[in-house]
């Protein structure tokens, strides 16, 4: 088959959400594009979606995600116009991502990974330990709710959405001592500014497919198919199989204090995973490796032996 490619006049058209980030995302896939192929970039066209998470009222409200109709907040209208035909691929963080994509589309290619690391961010502290005692945390990530009052108890986390830009004013203004982005996020959007520091994943996990671009398409769109095969990366694509496939076991609406993360040393995969109750009063971890062909089938079974090793209503949000 002889592949179509784009061109200014027809152009690929690359389906995002409107914030900093999010175009930052698509920027870089439409430069690897362009670059594979030896077209301008006038030859892919940003299509800016606005979700339902986009809704400014929504991210005033600071209320958890899974309050306002989890993740596919920012998938389904991305969704639906990749499935009309209305845009050819779609650009997702992946740690957004649903585990299962609706029928018809496919998620399978996933450029170079970067930093999964999460930032303790404060004008004047580093780490989570400098904290006083009743300091005031903000997220509005299930994950790292659990995971600080796991660690501090003490300490009194509040809701904290929005954007970068949009946390980083919340801070500024009182609203908490602190907060947390994605490195990776920083580091896209080549924020040198922000009194960020790297934690390391020994302290906190990250969330499963952290600093990872996912890039969706039409299951029957072989022409599409073709052109990301160029771009995709084999080992986030083996990294994030075995962390999606242990999310799927555990709960597949990514709406749960659930972390993991898979490196590769080689040909061997090492997945560590973590649950937690919301309330950070109990946490279960796992750490194996296996080969990395194996990587599917251990995130299956880690997910199995921490549900078994969990006590009776430590997955109450399962029912």
């Amino acid at each position: 088959m002889t592949l179509m490619l784009p061109s200014p006049a027809s152009p690929l058209k690359i389906g995002t959400r409107g914030s900093p980030l999010a175009l930052a995302q698509a920027y870089e896939t439409r430069r690897r594009l362009a670059a594979a192929f030896d077209l301008p970039e006038a030859a892919f066209e940003i299509v800016i979606i606005k979700t339902s998470g986009d809704n400014q009222a929504l991210i005033a409200a600071d209320k958890p995600l899974k309050e306002l109709g989890g993740k596919g907040l920012f998938t389904k209208e991305i969704e639906e116009d990749l499935a009309s035909g209305a845009i050819d691929i779609a650009v997702h963080s992946m740690k957004d991502m649903p585990v299962a994509q609706p029928d018809g589309l496919l998620l399978d290619t996933y450029l170079p990974r970067e930093d999964v690391r999460d930032a303790f961010v404060s004008p004047k502290l580093t780490t989570l330990r400098d904290l006083a005692t009743g300091a005031v945390v903000g997220t509005s990530s299930l994950r790292r709710t659990a995971q600080v009052l796991n660690r501090r108890p003490d300490l009194n986390v509040v809701q904290f959405r929005g954007n970068v830009q949009t946390r980083l004013k919340k801070l500024a203004n009182g609203v908490a001592e602190c907060t947390f982005l994605a490195m990776a996020g920083l580091n896209r959007l080549a924020i040198d500014d922000v009194p960020a520091t790297a934690i390391d994943t020994d302290d906190m996990l990250p969330a499963v497919a952290q600093g990872a671009i996912g890039i969706e398409r039409r299951a029957d769109d072989h022409s599409v198919a073709e052109m990301l095969a160029a771009l995709h990366d084999k080992t986030t694509g083996q990294r994030l199989a075995a962390e999606r496939a242990f999310l799927a076991a555990l709960d597949g609406s990514c709406e749960t204090p659930i972390a993991g993360l898979a490196e590769l040393d080689g040909n061997i995969l090492r997945l560590r995973g973590e649950v937690l109750r919301p309330d950070g009063s109990e946490a279960i971890s796992a750490d194996e490796t296996c080969a990395v062909e194996d990587g599917v089938e251990l995130g299956r079974e880690m997910a199995e032996n921490l549900l078994k090793r969990a006590g009776d209503g430590f997955f109450e949000w399962r029912s």
